[in-house]
C-alpha cells in the first residue's frame, strides 16, 4: 500500500490534508478503492475455471455411460483367437459384433455368431466369460447329418463355399432341439463346434458377427 501514498517530496503541488474521522475524503479511500477490483479478479477466474472442469467431468461421465449402454446393448469388438474359422475369419481379425437383432427374430443358417459356452464347454474348463464364434447350419427341428464329407440338413445336401476343407468325419443324424442351434466352424477338420460338444442354446449367444475392421484390407461386412 505505501507505493500508492503520495508525499510532499513526490508532488510539491500537493500538500497533504489532515482528515478527521468520518471525512468521505479520507486520505486511504483512494486506496481502498484501487484494491478492490484487484482481489475480485482471480475469484471470477477461478470459479470460471471449476466451472468449466465441472462440465468436462459431466461430459465424460455421458460419454462413459453412452459406451457402456452401446458395448451392453448394441455392439461391441472382438478379436479372433483361434484358426476355427478360417478362411473367413482369420487369427487377431478385428470384429463388430451387433447385439440388436436377434432381438427381433431367431438366428438363421449361416449366421455367423458370437456365443458364451454352452454349459458342456464350461466343464471341460471354460471359463463363461470366454467367447467363441461359429457359423449356424441348422434351427431348431431341423434334421441334420455328416457323412461323405458333406452337411445334409432335411436330407439335403448343402453347398458351402466358404469352408476350408471338407468335413473328414461322420455325425448324426440329429434333430435341434428347440431354443437351440446347431453351429459349426468354417475350418470344419480344426474347430470345437457342435459336432464335439452339441447344441448351442439361442440364449448363450452375444451377438452376429457383422463387420470386420480390422486389418484394413479385409474392411468389410462377415458372411
Amino acid at each position: 500500500m505505501e507505493p500508492l501514498e503520495h508525499t510532499p517530496q513526490d508532488d510539491p503541488q500537493i500538500s497533504p490534508q489532515p482528515s478527521s474521522p468520518g471525512d468521505p475524503c479520507q486520505g486511504d479511500r483512494p486506496q481502498a478503492e484501487a484494491v478492490e477490483p484487484q482481489n475480485s479478479k482471480p475469484t471470477v477466474a477461478s470459479s470460471s475455471f471449476w466451472q468449466a472442469q465441472q462440465e468436462n467431468l459431466v461430459m465424460l461421465g455421458v460419454a462413459l455411460a453412452l459406451a457402456l449402454v452401446i458395448r451392453l446393448f448394441v455392439a461391441e469388438p472382438r478379436h479372433i483367437p483361434s484358426a476355427s474359422m478360417v478362411p473367413t475369419l482369420a487369427i487377431d481379425d478385428r470384429l463388430v459384433v451387433e447385439k440388436v437383432s436377434y432381438h427381433f427374430h431367431d438366428p438363421k443358417p449361416g449366421d455367423i455368431v458370437v456365443f458364451q459356452p454352452p454349459s458342456q464347454l464350461q466343464r471341460q474348463g471354460y471359463s463363461k466369460d470366454q467367447a467363441f464364434i461359429k457359423r449356424v447350419i441348422a434351427t431348431p427341428g431341423d434334421v441334420v447329418a455328416v457323412h461323405d464329407g458333406q452337411v445334409f440338413v432335411n436330407d439335403q445336401p448343402q453347398a458351402e463355399p466358404y469352408i476350408l476343407d471338407p468335413p473328414r468325419y461322420d455325425w448324426g443324424p440329429y434333430v435341434v432341439p428347440g431354443q437351440a442351434v446347431l453351429v459349426f466352424g468354417d475350418n470344419r477338420n480344426d474347430s470345437n463346434d457342435s459336432h464335439v460338444w452339441g447344441f448351442l442354446p439361442q440364449k448363450n449367444i452375444i451377438g452376429r458377427a457383422w463387420i470386420r475392421f480390422w486389418p484394413r484390407d479385409r474392411w468389410g461386412l462377415v458372411s
